[in-house]
């Protein structure tokens, strides 16, 4: 490669007259260099969020996964079958203790569960 030779010349603010002059010499790489440079710290960065440590541990997703299998369980224990006849209405069918009171507490609880598990 070939070598170019620069001048620069540099005035003192106080006298105004230039002074000493000086020979830099550059290679057409340095450009290169910067540019692989900056792509490496571009690089070092990326690689430095990557290791930090994530917000939640592997406990607190199976907690999470726990309580929101628990929410989907008191769903279904919510949901239920109709009237066997279109004609008739049974009460304790539509009001019965397992939608009134058991799917709500499991529901419930499985929120709990969940809100456990992120604040832990």
């Amino acid at each position: 490669m070939s070598q170019r030779k620069k001048k620069v010349v540099t005035t003192n603010k106080q006298s105004k007259q230039p002074a000493a002059k000086k020979t830099v010499s550059t290679k057409r790489s340095s450009t290169k260099r910067a540019n692989t440079t900056e792509a490496a710290s571009v690089r070092a960065k990326r690689r430095s969020v990557e290791k930090e440590p994530l917000l939640f541990g592997r406990k607190n997703y199976l907690m999470m996964l726990l309580g929101a299998g628990i929410v989907v369980l008191g769903m279904f224990l919510m949901s239920g079958g109709g009237m066997p006849d279109p004609d008739t209405w049974d009460e304790d069918i539509i009001y019965s203790t397992r939608r009134t009171i058991l799917a709500p507490i499991v529901i419930l609880s499985g929120l709990v569960i969940e809100i456990f598990a992120i604040f832990k």
